[in-house]
């Protein structure tokens, strides 16, 4: 829409005066002002019509949750860094230290985008569950009783799986900033006797940062809303704040306790966005 209105000729924009916003103001009040006001209606009044605010503080105080909402921090700042990590490992050495296929290789990564959630789940599922193939060969190759894996139905599954989702997330703006890195300033450093570390640390990283912290701050702002993940994995006593708002929604019925905590898990969500446009504001700067 932005693109549009940039070509469109000015005289053509003088004749139509203010109207032209018209439409994307419609469509934003539609499909997004229209949605929040509806959800905030439907914490903060109760069935009578009245304001009632108790219930909202009520669900807000309760032990559920602060138990998401702890639930949902760990797993996605625990994600998010384990996004970072992968993500800068894979980029150097994609992009500073190339392997036959590495092409190749990046690419089956960036098909990940295009995959839905739970399909990733569901390999894990294969692969790590109970019945799974990995716990398949160790119970009968050790004559084990029981399988010896089982993280995947706690948190570190959750996070594992989220990983492995968001990390063409950070890869993408990395390969991009160090596709922009002077060559010739690495060159000079090792000239000078600078080990590999130092190169990374004084060198690439300085130049990198900006695309780090808008990968991230996506990656963060992905698992905070995260849901198909953790629905299905199904991990004891995770819950995250998607998760309790579809519990107390779909299986409570108790919709005034969902949309109030729908409220809190979008102004997060919200802010996280604020920090990824900022972010990537200065990358493209």
């Amino acid at each position: 829409m932005a693109d549009a209105v940039a070509l469109t000729p000015p005289a053509a924009r003088v004749r139509l005066g203010g109207w032209w916003i018209a439409p994307p103001l419609i469509v934003l009040g539609l499909f997004f002002l229209y949605p929040l006001i509806l959800i905030a209606r439907a914490a903060l009044i109760d069935d009578s019509g009245a304001l009632n605010l108790g219930a909202a503080f009520e669900v807000l105080n309760s032990r559920a949750f602060l138990n998401a909402s702890l639930n949902t921090a760990e797993i996605a700042v625990a994600s998010t860094v384990g996004c970072v990590m992968l993500g800068l490992t894979l980029g150097l050495i994609f992009a500073f230290a190339p392997f036959p296929g590495a092409g190749f290789v990046a690419q089956v990564i960036d098909t990940f985008i295009a995959l839905p959630t739970f399909l990733v789940t569901l390999a894990f599922t294969f692969l790590y569950g109970s019945a799974g193939i990995l716990n398949g060969a160790l119970t009968s190759g050790l004559g084990l009783e029981h399988p010896p894996v089982d993280f995947l139905y706690s948190a570190w599954g959750v996070i594992l799986a989220e990983v492995t989702v968001y990390t063409p997330f950070v890869l993408r703006p990395l390969l991009a900033a160090f596709s922009l890195v002077d060559r010739s300033q690495i060159e000079v450093a090792s000239l000078l006797g600078a080990r590999p570390l130092r190169i990374v640390r004084q060198v690439i990283l300085p130049a990198a940062l900006p695309a780090i912290v808008a990968g991230g701050s996506l990656c963060l702002l992905l698992t905070v809303n995260e849901f198909g993940i953790v629905l299905f994995i199904g991990a004891k006593g995770v819950i995250t704040l998607p998760l309790l708002i579809y519990s107390k929604a779909i299986q409570e019925s108790d919709y005034q306790s969902a949309c109030a905590i729908a409220i809190v898990n979008v102004a997060l969500s919200l802010a996280l966005f604020s920090l990824y446009r900022a972010a990537a504001r200065r990358l493209g700067g």
